[in-house]
C-alpha cells in the first residue's frame, strides 16, 4: 500500500502527465483563419491540411477565409480578420520597420521571370531595347527594379527608357503576350508556369537575378505574414499551423495521387499546364535554415535599398532584426 508520499508523487505525476493533453485539447478548439486567393496556392496547401487532417493532429481548426485578390488580403491581414496570409517579405519588413512587428516564415522560393515567346529573336538583356515589354506589378515591383538594375549593370541599357514598358494585372499582360501585342513580359511565376505550358519559354528567371545581386541560394521572398502579438498571445497555434503546412507540403512531394485533391483548385486547362504547376510548386518548397533565409533576404533588401530606397521599403534600412519566425520553435 502506497504512503501518503508516495500517493502525493503519483498524482502529481498523473497531473503532468496529462497537462500537455489539456493543453493540447484546448488549443484544438481553437481556430486559425487563413486568407487565400482565388487561384493562390495557399488554397493548394490549405486544401490537403483540411484533406488529412493536419489542422488537428497539430492542435487547431483551420478556417480557410477566400479573398479577392492582393489587395483585399492585405486589407483583411491589416484589420484583424484573418491570422495569416501569404504575403512579400519586403511589405512585411517595410511593416516591421514602422513598428508593426509582423513576423515571416519561407513559404516558396519559386519567383517569376522574363518570358518571351519560343520563336523569339530576343536572346538576352541587349534584345529588349525598342522592344514592347509588360511588367506586372508596377514601376515599384521589386523584380523590376533588379531587372533594371541588371541590364543597367551588365549590359549599360536603362531599360524603362530604351523598351516600351507597359504596366498591368499578370493575366492582361500574358494575354497581351500570347497574341503578339507584347514582345516580352515580367511575370508572376503561375503565369509563367502556364506559358511555358503553351511552348513559350523564360528569357531570365527572377532567382538569376537575385543571384546577380549576391543571393548564395533560392530565396524565399514569399512567406506566411503573422501580426506579432498572435505570434506572442497564441505562438503554439501559430507554431502547429507551421507544422501542418509543412506536413502539407511533404505529403505533395511525396504522394502524387494527392494532387488530385488540389487539381481543382489549380485552373489548368490540360494536362501539360498541371505537370508545369506541380513542377513549379514543389521546386520552391523551402530547404534551407533560417539563418540562411535571412541572410540572402539582407543582400536583397541591401540591393533594393540602394536601387530604390524609401520608396519602395519606407523607413527601413535593414530587415527587422526579429522578422523570421522559426516554425520549429526557435525564432
Amino acid at each position: 500500500m502506497l504512503s501518503r508520499r508516495g500517493m502525493l508523487a503519483t498524482a502529481a505525476l498523473s497531473l503532468a502527465a496529462t497537462l500537455p493533453m489539456a493543453r493540447r485539447a484546448q488549443a484544438a478548439g481553437e481556430t486559425f483563419r487563413l486568407g487565400v486567393l482565388p487561384f493562390g496556392t495557399a488554397s493548394w496547401e490549405a486544401a490537403v491540411i483540411k484533406a488529412r487532417g493536419f489542422d488537428t493532429a497539430n492542435g487547431f481548426t483551420l478556417d480557410i477565409v477566400k479573398l479577392a485578390g492582393n489587395d483585399a488580403a492585405r486589407i483583411a491581414f491589416l484589420g484583424g480578420q484573418v491570422d495569416a496570409i501569404v504575403g512579400d517579405l519586403i511589405f512585411a519588413a517595410r511593416l516591421g520597420n514602422e513598428g508593426r512587428g509582423v513576423r515571416f516564415s519561407p513559404y516558396s522560393t519559386t519567383e517569376g521571370a522574363l518570358m518571351v515567346p519560343a520563336g523569339s529573336p530576343i536572346t538576352d538583356l541587349n534584345g529588349l531595347a525598342g522592344k514592347r515589354l509588360g511588367v506586372a506589378g508596377g514601376a515599384l515591383d521589386k523584380n523590376w527594379i533588379l531587372l533594371r538594375a541588371q541590364a543597367r549593370e551588365t549590359a549599360g541599357l536603362e531599360l524603362e527608357n530604351v523598351a516600351q514598358i507597359a504596366y498591368g494585372a499578370p493575366p492582361l499582360l500574358a494575354q497581351k503576350l500570347e497574341t503578339g501585342e507584347l514582345d516580352a513580359a515580367l511575370l508572376y511565376w503561375q503565369f509563367c508556369a502556364r506559358l511555358e505550358a503553351k511552348g513559350f519559354k523564360r528569357l531570365i528567371s527572377a532567382d538569376d537575378v537575385m543571384r546577380a545581386f549576391g543571393a548564395k541560394g533560392a530565396v524565399s521572398l514569399i512567406g506566411y505574414l503573422y501580426e506579432g502579438h498572435t505570434v506572442a498571445d497564441r505562438g503554439e497555434v501559430v507554431r502547429g499551423f507551421a507544422r501542418a503546412s509543412a506536413a502539407a507540403k511533404d505529403a505533395l512531394a511525396n504522394e502524387p495521387a494527392l494532387w488530385e485533391t488540389v487539381r481543382p483548385l489549380m485552373a489548368a486547362e490540360d494536362d501539360a499546364t498541371f505537370a508545369t504547376l506541380k513542377r513549379d510548386f514543389l521546386a520552391g518548397i523551402p530547404r534551407r535554415p533560417i539563418a540562411a533565409e535571412r541572410a540572402d533576404g539582407e543582400r536583397i533588401y541591401a540591393a533594393l535599398d540602394r536601387l530604390a530606397g524609401a520608396q519602395l521599403l519606407g523607413v527601413g534600412k535593414s530587415l527587422p532584426p526579429d522578422l523570421y519566425l522559426d516554425a520549429s520553435g526557435n525564432g
